[in-house]
């Protein structure tokens, strides 16, 4: 006797009754049955084999259609959650043109996103968290970034569970082993030596003046150029360069009226590096990063660039439009 679900566009299990009890029929168990009612190894083994591959094939594609209607038969959205499976930043996070797009998302979500996310989304959100710090540790690769998302994370989770009522899904004692394991990333973090690499040809400080002084023009982050001036006083010398911090001003901040309108005068007397951390405590700084995923208009895909999607447009390239963190957070509130 088949058992219909309630909803009409599943008919749910089909259900037999045995001398055992009610059993579910299980899908072509008519064909894996000899004629002794005794179940092929071998044949079960296959079918298994292609059942696997049918399901690799649907969900390799690294996009997701960000829905805007509803109809009966789907929803009109997609979770924040999914996005994080099906654009897969789990491997995403070992290109390191995404690694910092990737932390600053997850940094963004843990600021304010982390209730929003479902039970299952929220153990891919720490599974990916950890294989991030895991790369950090292995490669030294940007710890001060890795080390801010770990700090805004653990003040939400303090403010969440410890210093006001848990509204997070599951039970406020897995996000305390949690909020454990954060501390003990900090540490580790924290502790964090790189090893000093023995250098038997050209060091950057051999190199002419003038080509360390173009290096440090194409930084746009303020905290790495006082970080290398830290290295020898010839490096402090130029990254005090007032040129230098007139030009990381106007990268950052040319778009508004007083920095703009203070370069046009050209007024010697500026200390544009005092004017660049002023700045800083009132407009967002611009984002830079060597890789982002980007959000098909015709099609309202987001992907990944280097993967595609499966776009209908006449002129496919007219329709990209590049995502930052904030933008992609935005796509899923609702």
């Amino acid at each position: 006797m088949p058992f219909l679900g309630k909803d009409w566009r599943s008919p749910g299990w089909s259900w037999t009754k045995t001398e055992d009890g009610w059993k579910r029929i299980i899908l072509f168990g008519d064909v894996l049955e000899d004629n002794n009612g005794e179940i092929d190894l071998k044949e079960k083994l296959s079918l298994k084999c292609l059942f696997l591959h049918f399901f690799l094939v649907v969900f390799t594609d690294k996009w997701i259609y960000i829905q805007k209607g509803s109809t009966k038969e789907r929803h009109g959205y997609c979770t924040l959650g999914e996005a994080l499976n099906r654009l897969d930043f789990s491997s995403a996070i070992q290109d390191l043109r995404r690694f910092n797009y990737v932390a600053k998302l997850f940094q963004l979500i843990a600021r304010s996103q982390l209730t929003s996310l479902s039970g299952a989304a929220q153990k891919n959100y720490f599974n990916i968290l950890e294989k991030i710090v895991r790369k950090v540790l292995e490669d030294h690769y940007n710890p001060r970034l890795v080390k801010e998302l770990l700090q805004d994370l653990s003040s939400t989770l303090h403010s969440l569970t410890i210093h006001g009522r848990c509204v997070l899904v599951g039970n406020v004692n897995i996000w305390l082993c949690r909020l454990e394991t954060i501390v003990k990333w900090q540490q580790e973090l924290n502790n964090l030596q790189i090893p000093k690499q023995m250098c038997t040809g050209m060091s950057f400080s051999d190199l002419p003046l003038h080509m360390q002084n173009k290096i440090l023009y194409k930084f746009s982050d303020a905290c790495d150029i006082i970080n290398l001036g830290q290295a020898t006083p010839t490096l402090h010398i130029l990254s005090e360069n007032n040129t230098l911090w007139k030009k990381l001003c106007l990268f950052h901040f040319s778009d508004r009226p007083f920095c703009r309108t203070l370069a046009i005068t050209r007024n010697d007397n500026v200390d544009w590096k005092l004017m660049y951390f002023t700045l800083q405590k009132h407009y967002p700084m611009k984002e830079q990063y060597g890789d982002t995923l980007h959000f098909c208009k015709h099609c309202s895909i987001l992907f990944w660039k280097d993967f595609g999607h499966p776009c209908t447009a006449n002129d496919p390239d007219s329709c990209l439009m590049p995502i930052s963190p904030q933008h992609f957070i935005d796509l899923f509130k609702f």
